[in-house]
């Protein structure tokens, strides 16, 4: 390392981390010098999990059987990753990062793409009063190791009872691909339908009924108390759900869909501000300078993505910004956040039945006073299109079935283009 290089260290071996160090990466490659030597940072990533580091928006392909899990691998990131080692604690004033194997990192500028945990809800019976242990047949749906647990569960046999709580889109994805696998599934949802976030309610009863049609049987407006488990053998083994009607549910696997929560346990101890994420300003700079954080740890203008596409894109500004900077002052443009459009393709098990159904939501899927919302509707088709319009911009819209249409959409709302020929827009030759 040349003493002009600095050293950058992130603490994140996921999408946002190994984004942000390939972009650097290229960054220097760009500014080598006449004799070929580098001169941009010398970047160390430190990942927690031990496997090759994978796509996470690819898991339940996997759990459904249609990627094996190296299909989901990214690319090789080099020896600047750090496989297996996780991060402990952060010396600010010594600018050190120390790990769980007793090494230690010194950083010139640190980065925390530290992602997000699955939210583990206050059911009775998810922990003995000593200790933190999930009894045998109860997933999280985060992780490759969440992914291959599940995978290895309903391979037993045929029909395993599974039941998914939460209805959002990781309990929705989950519970298609399980009964992809062949297993008897109830989604249970606390909430009065399904993706009440991204969907409207026509647009959720259309999702409601395809996920019938799979096969899939639908609790919503439902609270889960508790878990029932027995004793076997030393361990804990699931065997059914409670709701707090008094109903029960047998169960041979329980998913734990209850939504992510920014992991923010390592910028806390370092007295970094945070709030539901790690707070961030335009150049994704923490209340510390030298210490930036992107991805689903990140907070900024008071949002927390939870995404992959805005995940990508912090990582693209703040390789911009670190690589256009000159002192204190800004060369690069600054991240203003995100216009981020979730879509999920849903498959209909064995291939059999009313086939697959696409869905996109982005924006403003709900109107306020004033706005103009446009629908259309084929119930033959299974098609279902809604946009919302303020003044001559659009905000936001919920599309299911035929979306040849959703790029013409989202380019006219991400570019906050006037519309000139909505109709064009929303009929099945407008994403062409």
């Amino acid at each position: 390392m040349t003493s002009e290089q600095q050293r950058v260290v992130v603490i994140g071996g996921g999408l946002a981390g190994l984004r942000l160090a390939a972009r650097l990466g290229a960054g220097a490659d760009a500014g080598a010098g006449a004799g070929g030597a580098a001169v941009g940072p010398e970047v160390t990533v430190l990942g927690e999990e031990s496997h090759v580091p994978y796509n996470r928006v690819l898991l339940a392909d996997v759990l459904a059987g249609r990627y094996a899990p190296e299909v989901t691998a990214l690319p090789a990131p080099g020896p600047v990753l750090r496989r297996g080692v996780r991060a402990v604690r952060i010396d600010r004033a010594d600018r050190t990062v120390h790990c769980d194997d007793g090494s230690t990192e010194r950083y010139d500028t640190l980065v925390l793409a530290t992602g997000s945990n699955a939210v583990l809800p206050p059911l009775r019976g998810l922990f003995e009063p000593e200790g933190r242990e999930l009894p045998d047949g109860v997933h999280a749906f985060r992780t490759m190791d969440d992914c291959l647990a599940l995978s290895a569960a309903v391979a037993v046999r045929e029909g395993v009872r599974a039941v998914v709580i939460g209805g959002g889109l990781l309990g929705v994805s989950a519970a298609r691909a399980l009964a992809e696998r062949g297993a008897q599934v109830v989604l249970a949802q606390q909430g009065e339908r399904l993706m009440e976030r991204q969907l409207d309610a026509d647009a959720s009863a259309l999702l409601h009924t395809h996920l019938t049609a799979l096969g899939i049987e639908i609790h919503t407006e439902c609270r889960v108390r508790g878990l029932t488990t027995t004793q076997d053998t030393g361990r804990r083994q699931v065997t059914g759900v409670e709701f707090a009607d008094g109903y029960r549910l047998d169960a041979d696997v329980v998913v734990l869909a209850c939504g992510v929560r920014p992991r923010t346990g390592l910028a806390l101890a370092a007295g970094l501000e945070v709030r539901t994420g790690i707070v961030v300003d335009d150049g994704l700079r923490t209340s510390d300078p030298r210490i930036h954080a992107i991805g689903d740890c990140a907070e900024h203008a008071g949002r927390v993505y939870g995404l992959a596409g805005p995940a990508l894109e912090q990582a693209d500004a703040l390789a911009a910004y670190l690589t256009g900077t000159t002192g204190t002052a800004l060369a690069a443009p600054a991240y203003t956040g995100t216009r981020a459009l979730t879509r999920l393709t849903l498959t209909t098990a064995g291939g059999t039945g009313s086939g697959p159904l696409d869905l996109a939501a982005f924006g403003e899927t709900t109107p306020l006073p004033g706005d103009d919302v446009v629908r259309l509707a084929d119930a033959t088709r299974r098609t279902y299109r809604k946009v919302v319009v303020r003044g001559d911009r659009l905000v936001g819209g919920v599309l299911l079935g035929e979306l040849s249409s959703v790029g013409a959409l989202a380019r006219s709302w991400e570019d906050e283009e006037d519309l000139t020929d909505l109709f064009h827009l929303l009929t099945d030759d407008g994403g062409s």
